[in-house]
């Protein structure tokens, strides 16, 4: 293969009318289907068919962590409701290289956002070279004793340099300490919390913070989202609650209208007989 060749099989990659570039390479003595058959055969292999579990048996730290994840996937969902261009997953496996695969070294984050992707339908594991590439945005983990070093070592550092997700956030509930990273030119740079302790994530535009409160039925401190203005982005569940609630008291306020309404009525019509009588 001539280096010219090498040059022009990238460049017919990016030629969509063949008409065009079959005078382009005809001028060079060139033939565009056996370019194109070079390309096929060294250029974009085909991918072996790999078994990808979805799962690897290991249960989650506790009862919190399950429904910390599925409670930051229920705020999302309400953040962006009108919205199907993001995908949001957790305890989900993320497949990034065939190597990986390969070697079974299942990597999974604990909660994981991944924006400009059709997320009309769901997965069971993210896998890069079926997504165009596309790698995690936002990284949530939730910390415990046994994953600690692991999400502040050797994960922080494959969603640092590998990934090079933007975003890489960790909390630990043990110490209800919340830590977060952006990543810049040179690396992940610590974020800074404000006086509330929360931590502004701009591919989420929304903060992440601590509330004390009930979910499922479980009192603990939850990981929660908030709005640019400090407001509790809810969940499913209590945006629905609030439906009904302003539903109910409009009801209730329409029926109290009505009841004064004729209680007016009610005493213009005695007053009338009155006068009537006299």
């Amino acid at each position: 293969m001539t280096l010219w060749l090498c040059g022009e099989l990238r460049l017919a990659c990016s030629i969509i009318n063949k008409d065009m570039a079959e005078k382009r390479f005809a001028k060079k003595g060139g033939n565009v289907g056996q370019i194109i058959e070079v390309i096929q055969r060294y250029e974009i292999p085909d991918i072996p068919n790999i078994d990808l579990p979805t799962e690897d048996g290991e249960p989650l730290e506790s009862n919190w962590h399950r429904l910390q994840i599925n409670l930051l996937d229920d705020l999302v969902r309400q953040h962006w409701r009108d919205r199907q261009d993001f995908f949001a997953g957790g305890n989900m496996f993320v497949y990034y290289s065939l190597q990986q695969a390969r070697n079974r070294d299942y990597k999974g984050p604990d909660f994981f956002i991944v924006k400009g992707v059709d997320g009309s339908y769901a997965r069971d594991k993210w896998v890069v070279w079926e997504e165009n590439g596309r790698l995690p945005d936002i990284i949530i983990e939730l910390m415990s004793p046994s994953t600690l070093d692991e999400d502040l070592g050797n994960k922080r550092k494959l969603y640092e340099r590998t990934f090079r997700t933007p975003e890489y956030f960790c909390y630990d509930p043990e110490h209800q300490q919340l830590l977060g990273w952006r990543l810049g030119a040179n690396g992940y740079v610590r974020s800074k919390a404000d006086k509330r302790g929360w931590l502004w994530s701009a591919e989420a535009d929304a903060y992440i913070g601590l509330w004390i409160g009930d979910y499922h039925q479980t009192n603990a401190t939850w990981l929660r989202l908030f709005d640019k203005a400090g407001q509790l982005i809810p969940t499913a569940a209590e945006a629905g609650y609030v439906l009904a609630e302003a539903e109910r008291q409009r009801a209730e306020a329409e029926r109290q209208r009505a009841d004064t309404a004729e209680a007016e009525l009610a005493r213009l019509r005695a007053e009338l007989a009155r006068l009537k009588g006299e």
